[in-house]
């Protein structure tokens, strides 16, 4: 059974004529957290109860287009994404924040550090590459190293994927929780399926995928300059493994990371305790500046 922590408030900001929900928990330094594809902010339910109970404000967001928040027909580039979620912060009364993303939320969390440096005091990021930071995967290669690449090509397609998905999310979402996790009980995949049924919820879904050559565009903008705040980058052993640090290694001047063992994709679900044991030590010395 999948439960989120008791306490959780929601709340849907006005921001440009549409909804954004966040759940929010806790009292103290904010803390952004911004989930990935196909998650919502359920993700997150694990380590926001910790962070509040160690003195932060956990803010779990479900990023346009995605869980219960309304799905614009466009501006999924990380850029607008990015000024979107820091208008959020603004309308919760949060002039500096922490920023923590997974996957896809991880290409977000990068794109609000570099925009709004002012803003964004420490980034931790986890289970993704950036595209225009790192290089495009491979195409051609053998059907089990390709497990965690061939849906940005397929995710692209125009009005294709919601063709050939619409009335079949489950199978289509069950594959990628089958393959992406290694503690598959472990992952609220009922949850995200129910939220990917929903109307609209492949496109938007798929958003972000389309995206993908703005986002790239911006990024190489991006990386002219280092990040300057804190950075950790945590990869898991059984799916991006050291590749976030990778990643990074030239875009930010203050990084460190690690990769979590025995553990897939869903790093804040299969494997919470051992997320957090380098999520808090980073993120305390915020706590206390």
């Amino acid at each position: 059974m999948n439960l989120a922590p008791e306490g959780i408030t929601h709340r849907h900001v006005r921001i440009d004529g549409r909804n954004v929900h966040c759940a929010l928990l806790g009292a103290g330094q904010p803390v952004l957290l911004i989930p990935g594809w196909p998650q919502t902010w359920y993700a997150w339910r694990h380590i926001m109860q910790t962070l509040a109970a160690q003195g932060f404000q956990a803010i779990a967001v479900d990023p346009p287009g995605t869980g219960d928040s309304d799905t614009p027909a466009q501006g999924y580039d990380t850029g607008a994404i990015a000024a979107t979620l820091h208008a959020l912060m603004q309308q919760l009364g949060h002039a500096r924040y922490d920023v923590v993303g997974h996957d896809v939320g991880m290409w977000v969390a990068y794109a609000l550090a570099s925009d709004q440096p002012h803003a964004v005091r420490r980034l931790a990021i986890t289970e993704a590459v950036i595209p225009g930071l790192a290089e495009a995967p491979p195409v051609f290669v053998a059907p089990e190293e390709n497990i965690f690449l061939w849906h940005f090509m397929f995710n692209q397609v125009r009005d294709l994927p919601e063709a050939l998905i619409a009335g079949r999310e489950r199978a289509y979402l069950t594959f990628m929780f089958d393959r992406w996790a290694h503690r598959r009980e472990a992952v609220a995949c009922e949850v995200y399926i129910r939220a990917y049924s929903a109307p609209g919820g492949l496109t938007g879904g798929f958003g972000y995928y389309r995206a993908i050559p703005e986002t790239i565009r911006q990024n190489r903008q991006r990386a002219l300059i280092p990040l300057a705040m804190p950075v950790l980058a945590i990869g898991a052993e059984h799916a991006t493994a050291t590749l976030p640090m990778d990643t990074m290694r030239d875009h930010a001047g203050d990084l460190r990371g690690s990769m979590i063992p025995d553990c897939g994709h869903f790093v804040m679900e299969e494997a919470p305790q051992a997320f957090l044991d380098q999520l808090l030590p980073f993120l305390q010395p915020a706590v206390a500046a």
